[in-house]
């Protein structure tokens, strides 16, 4: 039997639900028109790709001979929309305090210039991490296959972006742009944190970087990885505190690590063995592994296991 739609009806739901929009709670907030764009955020990272790799991301809207004339057309086409987010930003977070309209256009367009003055120093931080995933993965065919298809290094280059609004204390977008990296490629990077160059992640899906985490240079790091906090308990009182581990230079990190706690440290040039669960630090030139597993085989008459080795230059065992 048909239902019969009674107009009353729907029009008490509608009433019912945005009386409750009065009720002053943190998620009502009905200006729609004055927030950053999660969507519009999304076109930017997507423009900036094609001005840190010149060639790689074309945009087919445009039809220029002239490159020079694309990339002019992209940079300020991408200033505009930047300096129009930011300035959203400035006006929405809570965190920032109240500023004038006048003084909002000032402060948005600063922060866009000074992040376009840095995009050569980003591009080569950019250039590096290139070089640490062609260097550190014998599968890689060529630079061209790592920039079109290795998630790792897109999500170290939407860090990278995100860092440096980051720095300039741009609320909200660093946050949105490493979360639509998270959502592309399972890598979730706080944009807070630090890391130097010649960063590499291998395969990446699960991996997790805390917002205080430090990372030196060349550091590589494989999927399911955990750069995290010990406890968050503490909530908002935790805030600005660091939380999260420092890795020195030329650390390999392996499948399946959690690294927790701000006042652990992973020492030069150790590496770091699987499914390890690390809370202390590590000194330098060290390895880290489990105590060796033991692999267990069943068939329909009798039970094998068998310890599985490890190798024997793994001395420092947890």
């Amino acid at each position: 039997m048909e239902e019969i739609i009674r107009e009353e009806e729907i029009d008490g739901i509608v009433q019912r639900v945005l009386a409750d929009f009065r009720q002053q709670k943190n998620i009502d907030d009905a200006d729609i028109f004055n927030k950053p764009d999660k969507a519009e955020v999304r076109d930017i990272v997507k423009n900036l790709f094609r001005i840190v790799f010149p060639g790689y991301f074309r945009d087919r809207s445009f039809k220029i001979y002239n490159p020079r004339n694309f990339f002019a057309v992209t940079i300020e086409d991408i200033f505009y929309h930047l300096n129009k987010q930011v300035n959203l930003a400035l006006d929405f977070c809570r965190l920032r305090g109240t500023m004038s309209e006048s003084e909002r256009k000032a402060e948005s367009y600063r922060i866009c210039r000074e992040f376009f003055y840095k995009l050569p120093v980003i591009r080569e931080y950019i250039e590096t991490d290139l070089l640490a995933a062609y260097d550190g993965d014998p599968a890689a065919g060529c630079f061209e296959e790592i920039i079109l298809a290795y998630p790792g290094l897109m999500a170290i280059t939407v860090y990278r972006l995100a860092h440096e609004l980051y720095l300039l204390k741009v609320p909200v977008i660093p946050r949105l742009m490493t979360e639509y990296a998270h959502s592309e490629t399972g890598i979730d990077i706080h944009p807070g944190a630090s890391i130097d160059k010649y960063f590499f992640i291998d395969h990446g899906t699960g991996i997790v970087i805390g917002e205080t985490s430090v990372i030196g240079k060349n550091v590589k790091i494989y999927q399911g990885v955990t750069i995290g906090a010990l406890s968050t308990r503490g909530g908002q009182k935790l805030s600005g505190k660091k939380r999260h581990p420092t890795i020195k230079d030329n650390v390999t990190i392996y499948a399946g690590a959690s690294i927790l706690g701000g006042d652990t440290e992973i020492g030069e040039n150790s590496i770091i063995g699987g499914n390890t669960f690390i809370t202390s630090s590590v000194p330098a030139n060290t390895r880290v592994s489990i105590k060796n597993p033991e692999m267990e085989y069943r068939t329909h008459d009798k039970i094998v296991r068998e310890e599985i080795k490890q190798s024997e230059d793994w001395f420092y065992v947890i």
